[in-house]
């Protein structure tokens, strides 16, 4: 016990000898990061509501139109795995708060581009933004860390909803922002970067100065102290090395696919309702009840994934997914009553495999290697979303946007064979688990 005690200091001691602490801990560490992704939905709703437009006005070609998102979710990919390492090694609070500001640096980026017509630094701005948009998604894992199994989900659903309030104000302060940034001088479509700046920076400030003491540091060690005296425990994980394996490839197909078929959609929507003379305005209604679409929703799928179970949750994401394509591809580009409708359809289908899929990681993963794991994974969903938006432009240039939405609606019943191949696995494990 002694040298139990040295290897963490007293503080850490004081969480692994008391679970009351420990719940207390996750229930701070969750209105932390609920208010930290308020800010943070704020910042992440510019790149997808007018990156393209600007990318357009900029490049004069509409080709190019899906190069913003997916070089935003490319530099989001590069941003998870660093995020996660960086998690890894000195917790969440500098990883997340390191990505934030990174965000934040990137969206001051792309207004100078605007304002020197620079493409190169747009593009470079846009990569750095980037870190914005993978931290504010793997923000939902720290208040995952201390959760019990029946409570991750959960976790998982209430800080996605906090990112609500900020990802719907966010589309629907285009005008506005773009108003204002015109009053200074700056190019109207980069008025919403503005925003995206100060959002990502306030979120990595809430969490670098209160994010304490650090979630994935207490819920390690608390770990490594409860292995050392659950024998069975560390039994049944040597028994079934292949367990968790299965579970994080379960975990992350269903986020890529899922990641793959919004992005996809979604990124050319604004070109889409440009066509049909929609304005800005419009846009921004359009992508504002999408994003909420995305996020809203976890005030009831948490629970429902920890209660009706993870895989079941997904094959709901999936059909979601292809009726959301199906109404996009056949609603006409003047309705913007149906348009909204399939937007939300993609959202909510958007979410729940994200919250599924997340589910499954955080089960199949260990304190000592779960962020480093997390991150890796993100890496994988954002560069199937930045494949997405730079086939989309591409499909909608040489094809339609309906050809897009038939694409992505096919797409989506790919989740079937992967959860059944889950349940065999699983059935699997059971019976070498009896025998």
């Amino acid at each position: 016990m002694k040298n139990e005690t040295q290897q963490h200091p007293s503080w850490v001691q004081e969480y692994i000898d008391s679970p009351e602490k420990q719940q207390m801990l996750y229930k701070k560490t969750l209105k932390i990061v609920i208010l930290s992704q308020i800010f943070g939905g704020a910042g992440l709703a510019a790149g997808i509501t007018v990156g393209a437009l600007l990318a357009q006005d900029m490049l004069g070609t509409e080709s190019a139109a899906g190069l913003p998102v997916a070089l935003l979710t490319l530099g989001s990919a590069g941003a998870a795995l660093l995020v996660g390492r960086l998690s890894q090694r000195f917790g969440r609070r500098i990883g997340l708060a390191a990505g934030f500001l990174a965000g934040g640096l990137g969206a001051i980026g792309i207004i100078t581009a605007s304002l020197l017509n620079s493409i190169l630094l747009l593009f470079l701005s846009l990569l750095i933004y980037g870190a914005g948009t993978a931290t504010n998604l793997l923000a939902r894992y720290a208040g995952t860390d201390l959760a019990t199994p029946k409570q991750r989900a959960t976790a998982v659903s209430m800080a996605m909803v906090s990112t609500t309030f900020g990802a719907v104000a966010g589309p629907n302060l285009v005008d506005v922002m773009g108003n204002f940034a015109q009053s200074i001088g700056i190019p109207p479509l980069a008025g919403p970067f503005i925003l995206a700046a100060a959002a990502f920076l306030l979120a990595g400030s809430v969490l670098f100065i209160f994010l304490r003491p650090d979630p994935l540091i207490v819920s390690t060690a608390v770990a490594k102290a409860q292995e050392k005296t659950d024998l069975v425990q560390k039994k049944q994980t040597l028994d079934n090395p292949n367990k968790n394996k299965s579970g994080i490839v379960v975990g992350a197909t269903i986020m890529v696919l899922t990641q793959l078929v919004m992005v996809a959609i979604m990124t050319m929507t604004p070109i889409h309702m440009e066509h049909y003379g929609h304005g800005l305005r419009a846009v921004g209604l359009v992508i504002g009840f999408h994003i909420g679409a995305m996020y809203l929703p976890s005030l009831f799928t948490g629970v429902l994934v920890d209660k009706v179970g993870r895989t079941a949750m997904a094959i709901a994401s999936g059909a979601t997914l292809l009726f959301s394509g199906l109404v996009a591809a056949f609603a006409p580009g003047h309705s913007m009553g149906l348009l909204i409708f399939a937007l939300i359809l993609l959202g909510v289908g958007w979410n729940l495999g994200l919250i599924s899929g997340t589910a499954l990681i955080v089960d199949a993963t260990h304190p000592t290697t779960r962020a480093k794991t997390q991150g890796s994974v993100d890496v994988l969903v954002a560069l199937s979303g930045a494949s997405g938006s730079a086939l989309s432009g591409m499909v909608v240039a040489h094809s339609s946007y309906a050809a897009l939405s038939l694409s992505g609606a096919v797409l989506s019943l790919l989740l079937i064979p992967v959860v059944a191949w889950s349940h065999a696995i699983q059935r699997k494990e059971k019976v070498n688990l009896l025998s």
